[in-house]
This record gives C-alpha cells, structure tokens and sequence, in this order.
C-alpha cells in the first residue's frame, strides 16, 4: 500500500481526494514542486520548499509550515513508502471555497497534499542526447511562480510529443525562455549561456545548482537572453530539470547540433552534478559514468 500526506496527515493515497470546490480544481489556484530522492534522500529538498513557500507568497497563500516541518513530513513519506528513487510531488492551493473568482473573504485552509512516485534516471538519453522543437512561448508573464496553471505548457509539450521530440524550446519575440519542462542552456565558444532568472522563467533548482557547479569550477557563465538564431549557431545546447538532471540536445527541429552528440562541457557538467547528487545522497547504484 503507498501512502500520501493530507494536510499534513499520512493516510492511504486511495484515500487522498480533493473537494469539487478546492480552488486548485476551479482555478488552478495553487502552487507546486516536484523533489528528486536518490537512495531515499531528498536532493535539494530545502531549496525546493523555499521556493514553494515563495511562491505561495506570491500568490498570497499563508502556509503554516517551516521548512524544516515539511522536510520532516516528506522524509515521513519516503519512508513509509520505501522509495529509494523517485520524486515526490507537492501542491498547495487556496482550499475550499464556493467558486468565486476572487479571493474568499474569510481565508480557508489551504489545502496540501504530497504522494511519491518511483522514477529512474534517464540514463540512456542523457549518454545520447536528445531532440526537441521549437515554439512561440505563449504562457503568462509569471513565470517564475511555480503554479498549477500549466495549460501552455502543456500544449508545448504536446507538440513535441506528436513530433516525437523529448522537448520543445519556447520562445517570446525570437528570444528563447525556457523549454516546457525545463530550463534551456546554450555553450558557444567554451560559455555557458542561460537565460536570465526573471517573470519569463522558473529559476530551476537544478538550473540553480548547475551555476553554483559552473562557478566553482571556472566554467564561465552567462545568464543571458540569446536568440533563436544564436541558438541555431550554438556549438552544444542541453536543458536541465529535476527529472532530467543535465540532459543533451543534440537535435532541434531535426538540425543537429554541431556533430549531434554530447558535447564536452556539457559531459563535464554531467559528471559535476552528478558528484553533487552523491554528495548530498550518497553512492549512487545507477550512474551516468
């Protein structure tokens, strides 16, 4: 039996269900993470529940959690649920009220829940690389709030499946902001080039992650905003999510990029990440080298 958190209770995850009028169902008025567990550890658990809990502020959600309470909850949750690697995913909205557009008068509880799921590394790809399209970003200007309204990304990520790629690159008036599910990275002439940390994208935790590993190792980085023609040019572009760690794209709109595989800085920032995932939670059984 797997189980999930609601409202901060272990109950059985059949037994989790969401009132018809939780305003996360109405509205897609909430927000959420998704926490990568490698040997039953979170990974940048505490940077993923600080950004939770700046997006509920955002929005003007009033969690009544510490991080530290909630790293203890979903420490609970892997345990009870023996996930050695997986994710866990969080979401948080205003709670139940009778549908309103506006805020309710009197503030509900929000409504939290969190449950786990088993998910292996995508190794394979990551050693080959792999493709994406491109399209016109049309979300809202909000990126940067991590919220349940995910409609564009969706239909992003619905046309790359249909043309059987594993992303699709957005872009606003020729500058490319970030893939559907992930951040989107250019190298060109030995720098690392990302687009900048602002309303027009989420600052991953992984992309987060990959500046602090470039910094340290004197990989220069720009956080920058590039063209889809500078893209075009690049000599190696990779994207980079919780799920997907540091992940090559070696094929955009069927051109290749360069020679179509794994370019080198890309490769030395795998292996970087991956030291910092066993740093943090130890020997892993299934690695990229």
């Amino acid at each position: 039996m797997k189980f999930a958190i609601m409202n901060g209770e272990m109950i059985p995850r059949s037994e989790a269900k969401i009132d018809i009028e939780d305003r996360g169902y109405q509205f897609g008025d909430g927000v959420y993470e998704v926490i990568r567990v490698y040997n039953g550890v979170l990974f940048t658990g505490k940077e993923h529940l600080k950004r939770l809990l700046e997006s509920c502020k955002k929005i003007e959600i009033h969690l009544e959690y510490t991080i530290e309470e909630l790293i203890s909850l979903l420490e609970r949750l892997v345990a009870k649920n023996q996930l050695s690697l997986g994710t866990i995913y969080l979401q948080i909205t205003r709670g139940i009220s009778p549908r309103s557009h506006a805020f309710p008068l009197e503030s509900p509880r929000p409504t939290f829940i969190a449950y786990t799921n088993e998910f292996d590394r995508p190794l394979e790809q990551m050693k080959s690389g792999t493709n994406a399209i491109v399209c016109e970003d049309i979300r809202w200007l909000r990126c940067d709030i991590k919220s349940l309204n995910l409609l564009g990304n969706i239909l992003a990520k619905q046309k790359a499946k249909e043309a059987k790629c594993y992303e699709a690159i957005q872009y606003r008036e020729k500058i490319v902001t970030e893939g559907s599910s992930s951040n989107i990275w250019m190298v060109k002439d030995g720098v690392v080039k990302t687009h900048p940390a602002n309303h027009f994208i989420l600052n991953g935790i992984t992309r987060q992650k990959i500046i602090q590993v470039c910094q340290i190792n004197n990989i220069s980085i720009k956080e920058v905003s590039f063209t889809l023609d500078e893209l075009k040019e690049a000599d190696e572009v990779f994207m980079s999510s919780t799920t997907s760690e540091v992940m090559p794209l070696v094929e955009i709109g069927g051109v290749k990029v360069r020679d179509g595989k794994c370019g080198p800085i890309t490769f030395q920032l795998q292996q970087l990440f991956e030291k910092e995932i066993i740093k943090e939670c130890g020997a892993l059984y299934a690695r990229l080298l």
